[in-house]
């Protein structure tokens, strides 16, 4: 079994690549780890993944890597699986509401890769996993403005927010590989003060459930 770690930047998975260097990441040894870092935004996690894809076809892409959440009654640190995902602002305002692609008729909301709008993981390998399942959202702009929070809040009521998520699951089920994607949380949404960020919480608590996930495989 191959199976594909991806992260936008090496510092959200540091500890996880150290141990991987070490030789000291506790896996089968009937499973193969490959590890892309993909950049930062959905372009190009959509161009090097599909090229990974393309020179060495996994049997499973797991995506680590920190976002911003939602909820403020959440503590940091938390890590999460996504569920389904949509690219939030590839949609218009309109009338003081926000319109999506598919609420415009201007794509099916159920032509795949899409249910109803969302890109949903299908895989049976999430029920297996005790972290909590959610809803999470892709953006090409940070969301910094309080009305972009109450605009995606009422569209999508996502609990996480990340750059790169919606082109891993969009590329996997395309591809029709299996996919996990797995966030942890370092800041509350368009909290732009980062003395109140957790990264380094953030990124210790996302790299022990990509550790243990991988001893469940």
């Amino acid at each position: 079994m191959n199976c594909l770690v991806i992260a936008a930047t090496p510092l959200e998975i540091r500890p996880f690549l150290k141990k991987l260097q070490e030789g000291n990441v506790p896996i089968a040894p009937s499973i193969e780890l490959d590890v892309l870092i993909t950049g930062i935004g959905l372009l190009a996690t959509a161009y090097t993944l599909q090229k990974q894809i393309h020179l060495k076809r996994p049997d499973l892409i797991i995506q680590a890597g920190v976002g911003g959440c939602f909820d403020k009654k959440m503590k940091l640190g938390r890590v999460f699986i996504i569920k389904k995902e949509a690219v939030a602002d590839q949609s218009v305002v309109e009338l003081n509401a926000l319109k999506t692609l598919f609420n415009l008729d201007l794509v099916p909301a159920n032509q795949p890769p899409y249910q109803k709008g969302w890109l949903v993981n299908p895989h049976s390998i999430l029920k297996k996993l005790r972290l909590p399942k959610v809803t999470g959202i892709s953006v090409n702009e940070i969301t910094t403005q309080a009305q972009k929070v109450r605009f995606y809040k009422k569209q999508f009521n996502p609990v996480i927010e990340s750059m790169e998520g919606a082109a891993l699951h969009y590329i996997a089920l395309q591809e029709k590989i299996p996919f996990i994607q797995l966030r942890s949380t370092s800041n509350y949404i368009a909290e732009r003060n980062k003395k109140n960020w957790d990264m380094p919480n953030a990124i210790e608590s996302l790299n022990q459930s990509l550790l243990k996930l991988l001893q469940t495989l």
